[in-house]
């Protein structure tokens, strides 16, 4: 009896001897594992690169894995489809056109340039000074491709969408006239087929306004032509303040959309814009 005793409390310290290092070692690596992930989040949260790496880690593995998208990947196109061009890629005159309008229109030099590079080759195969375009485009919309107008006109040079739409068809669609060298190129189409029907560039210019029957252009020709002279003599050299006082033909001119524009019905002759 006395033998079963010893053996069963021998077998009673044995267990709690087990039990108490089973703690301690459990207890122990506990506390090791919470320092560990301590230090691990306090170095994680310190060290930027390393944490960009793990996202962009994780990200690649979770897309690999489960074939999920977060809307993260790169778009190596889309530069192919921006509107710009280096400005030390112009000649020297396109670059001071193209840097005086930056300025004066607070507008990127970079797309700017492209704008100016493609009025000059527009320009050329239509038979249209440069520089008149430009000017039709800062006055119709001061270079923002998505300006549009009481009457929906559209586009840097303000085309009426609705009556050109045949015009937008090489270029992919209605839509098209958002997109600036496709708004440009119809645009200067417009301008190019007013001047043939009327005769002048006054003329052209009053009835691509809409003021080609009533003959009051609310002072749009004047404007246009008094930019336009301004972008001549940048482009022959001459230092002009983007300051410039308005000329006695601007001076109490009413504004552009306020008088010629909303005096157009909407259903106009197809030579306006």
């Amino acid at each position: 009896m006395q033998l079963f005793e010893s053996i069963k409390a021998s077998v009673k310290v044995i267990l709690a001897d087990i039990g108490q290092g089973f703690f301690l070692i459990t207890h122990s690596g506990l506390a090791l594992l919470g320092l560990a992930v301590f230090c691990f989040f306090l170095i994680f949260s310190t060290q930027t690169d390393l944490r960009d790496n793990v996202e962009v880690q994780l990200i690649d593995w979770l897309q690999n894995r489960h074939g999920l998208d977060f809307g993260f990947n790169d778009d190596a196109d889309a530069v192919d489809r921006a509107t710009a061009t280096d400005p030390r890629d112009l000649t020297k005159e396109q670059a001071a056109i193209a840097f005086w309008l930056s300025r004066k229109y607070r507008v990127a030099p970079e797309p700017l340039s492209a704008l100016v590079v493609a009025a000059y080759e527009v320009g050329k195969q239509k038979k249209i000074d440069p520089t008149l375009i430009l000017a039709v485009m800062a006055i119709e919309s001061g270079f923002n491709p998505f300006a549009q107008s009481t009457m929906g006109a559209q586009g840097l040079m303000q085309v009426r969408t609705e009556i050109h739409s045949e015009k937008y068809d090489d270029f992919g669609g209605e839509f098209a006239a958002f997109d600036p060298v496709a708004n440009l190129r119809v645009g200067v189409m417009v301008l190019r087929e007013a001047i043939n029907r009327n005769g002048s560039v006054e003329a052209g210019l009053r009835q691509y306004v809409g003021a080609g029957n009533s003959g009051e252009d609310g002072g749009y020709v004047g404007k246009v032509l008094a930019e336009q002279e301004r972008l001549q003599e940048i482009a022959s050299g001459k230092n002009v303040s983007i300051n410039t006082p308005k000329s006695s033909a601007e001076d109490g001119l009413v504004d552009l959309w306020d008088k010629a524009k909303i005096q157009t019905p909407l259903n106009a002759s197809p030579a306006q814009p």
